[in-house]
């Protein structure tokens, strides 16, 4: 036999994610899932007909590289009337392969070999493995958490800025910590880029999930950051489509021409009737301009039921998710925690040192609540007893 081919890994540090484990852990003991962070409801049925009628209507095959029209348009439009910016539909939005693509490609675009790229920890998986593939460096900041929740430490992102630094990468609402960027965020960002080439990628995913009447402060909406900023977001997120992968990107016109360079040769181009399904159902604005309302009302029907535990909450101030610590609870460290939650709770959640590169212990996880009402109460019955 022929020995096996030698493949030298470009991920030395990528395993099987957290997601993946907590989830089978789930399923083995009949947990009610509160780790993963997708919906257990279906979307609206009126969704699924537009991507239906555009297939009946022959709509399947390639669509433009850069996406569908009529979708790109769309964007545009709802992007000007949320946030005052005019994005060109023809040289300025790609729609993408959810955001996942759009941030790999975003970053594979823009760093090359020895960039540096500033990563504000906890943060999403996929980050650092995009800027590892680039052959960029990730250099990490870690955000402050008190009882008032995680904050941004601004001093420590310009002190981390070098000649080498290309990108800094901002999350806002931020998965996992649920907590937003605000008006003087987005302000400090402004004053540690100007007068440098440094570009930001700003994922906006979870852009219709602020809570309490705040504002989304997307960078769409700041004259000066918009100018090099690659903008994602997710139909997944917005609409209960995660298993679709549809998202966008909006970049200024030289940014997107690079973006499309890698783009063209890593998806080419995005589903083609969902598109156009999506493009109808654009058309009109309640569904993601009432998803604020829709979801805070499941973060405070959990929040409340989490007031009758030893869990200490954290606020929630977009996503769908919540942090809770639990130090009054057990001395497990987080992961640990998390699996014996699952075994003999009966409720997945996700560790909060799983976001860091170098895993942190601050005695938080991290419960989705985008689940059934009764789905919600269930978790609750069970987490009562602690």
């Amino acid at each position: 036999m022929s020995a096996p081919a030698n493949i030298v890994t470009k991920l030395p540090n990528v395993g099987t994610t957290i997601f993946t484990v907590m989830s089978a852990l789930a399923s083995e003991k009949g947990a009610v899932n509160l780790g993963q962070g997708f919906p257990d409801f279906n979307c609206d049925p009126a969704l699924v007909q537009a991507v239906a009628s555009a297939m009946q209507d022959g709509l399947n095959q390639y669509p433009p590289m850069a996406g569908v029209q009529l979708l790109r348009e769309a964007i545009a439009d709802k992007v000007e009337k949320l946030h005052g910016r005019r994005y060109d539909p023809a040289g300025e939005i790609t729609v993408t392969a959810g955001a996942t693509q759009g941030i790999l490609t975003s970053v594979l675009c823009a760093v090359h070999a020895g960039d540096e790229v500033i990563v504000i920890e906890p943060a999403y998986d996929c980050y650092v493995p995009a800027i590892e593939l680039a052959g960029g460096i990730p250099v990490f900041v870690q955000m402050n958490v008190d009882e008032r929740g995680y904050s941004i430490p601004w001093d420590k992102v310009a002190a981390a800025v070098t000649p080498k630094t290309r990108m800094i990468m901002v999350n806002t609402p931020h998965n996992p910590t649920g907590s937003i960027m605000k008006a003087a965020d987005v302000q400090a960002l402004a004053d540690i880029v100007r007068g440098t080439d440094i570009l930001i990628l700003s994922d906006e995913v979870y852009e219709h999930m602020v809570y309490d009447g705040r504002q989304h402060e997307s960078l769409a909406r700041h004259p000066e950051l918009s100018q090099r900023t690659f903008i994602n977001s997710s139909f997944g997120k917005t609409y209960h489509v995660t298993g679709w992968k549809v998202g966008f990107v909006a970049a200024p016109a030289a940014m997107t021409a690079e973006f499309r360079k890698v783009h063209q040769f890593n998806v080419f181009t995005v589903n083609t009737p969902v598109q156009y399904g999506l493009a109808a159902y654009m058309k009109d604005p309640a569904p993601y301009l009432d998803l604020p309302a829709f979801y805070q009302k499941k973060r405070d029907l959990f929040r409340d039921g989490l007031k009758n535990t030893r869990f200490e909450l954290l606020p929630s101030e977009g996503t769908y998710f919540q942090c809770v610590k639990y130090g009054a609870i057990s001395g497990l460290s987080e992961a640990e925690f998390c699996k014996w939650l699952t075994t003999e709770i009966g409720v997945a959640a996700i560790p909060i040192s799983a976001f860091y590169n170098t895993p942190k212990e601050s005695g938080i996880v991290r419960f989705c609540f985008a689940k059934k009402d009764e789905t919600l109460r269930l978790a609750l019955d069970r987490l009562a007893k602690l």
